[in-house]
């Protein structure tokens, strides 16, 4: 990993992230990743606790599906549960929010949504308030009280703040101009298009939709392949998907704050070990 780190950002929306990252290696990148989807706390319905339902989904799956239901969450207004000066096992308004859903059906029957969710604060709400969560039929009715807290995914998959989030080196791809006769082989083959001919001659179209398949070297009829592909081993492209839970931004703020902190109780554990080391040659 060098000493300079350049980022580009390729793509960026409210929910989705695509950068292209040089002058780290893939250690720094699979850390990065990895915090992101086992670290980075969000909000999610951790304890529910039914009153009424008269639906068709036992109460479990009932829970689960409302427990997958991704919250937005204020990192700043609460604190994990593990660190909450309350200290309590049932939490409090520092550390836990509550939701309420109180639902019922008429003669036609209801779809109930992730909307029919009352919560006691309104910046702790479903992303969307689309999300189905059961569909009942004529006076069945559905009375619960839902609690949500901070978490992390290394605990449970609906404390990721993200759905997608992947890495891919940065191809490179060379045509030699003096063997290769246009035949066209390697653009027929290529699954992303990234390849185009233009006369007898192949250009390289979309270099970063580039899947490292290297279908098109074993297309090409040439002996040695006129085209060659390879990849930067300190150049990658990251794509990350958010739930909605956190803005794309704060997410990977987060997850570098926490791969800092690592890195430094990493090395006052090592200089401790070091430490402790050199006291027992000098004993003997």
């Amino acid at each position: 990993m060098s000493g300079f780190v350049e980022i580009e950002v390729l793509e960026k929306d409210d929910t989705n992230l695509r950068l292209l990252v040089k002058g780290v290696d893939v250690a720094f990148m699979n850390a990065l990743r990895r915090i992101i989807l086992s670290e980075v706390p969000t909000m999610a319905i951790d304890e529910v606790v039914i009153i009424e339902n008269s639906s068709v989904l036992h109460d479990e799956v009932l829970a689960h599906r409302l427990g997958l239901i991704p919250l937005k969450t204020d990192l700043d207004a609460y604190n994990l549960p593990e660190e909450c000066p309350c200290k309590s096992e049932f939490g409090c308004n520092l550390c836990r929010v509550s939701l309420t859903l109180d639902v019922e059906a008429n003669e036609e029957g209801r779809a109930v949504y992730s909307g029919d969710l009352i919560s006691d604060n309104p910046d702790i709400v479903p992303v969307s308030p689309n999300i189905l969560i059961v569909k009942l039929a004529p006076d069945q009715k559905i009375r619960l009280e839902a609690y949500a807290r901070l978490g992390r995914g290394k605990d449970h998959a609906k404390w990721q703040p993200v759905s997608v989030c992947a890495y891919k080196y940065l191809p490179k791809i060379t045509i030699d101009e003096k063997s290769c006769d246009g035949c066209g082989k390697c653009v027929e083959i290529c699954p992303k298009n990234v390849l185009s001919k233009l006369g007898k001659r192949i250009e390289v179209r979309r270099l970063l939709d580039c899947m490292l398949c290297e279908d098109c070297m074993e297309a090409c009829p040439k002996e040695p392949p006129a085209i060659k592909v390879e990849w930067d081993k300190n150049s990658f492209i990251f794509t990350m998907e958010s739930n909605g839970n956190l803005p794309i931004e704060r997410i990977i703020n987060e997850a570098l704050k926490i791969l800092d902190k690592k890195c430094e109780e990493f090395l006052k554990e090592f200089e401790a070990g070091l430490k402790n080391v050199e006291e027992e040659i000098k004993s003997h």
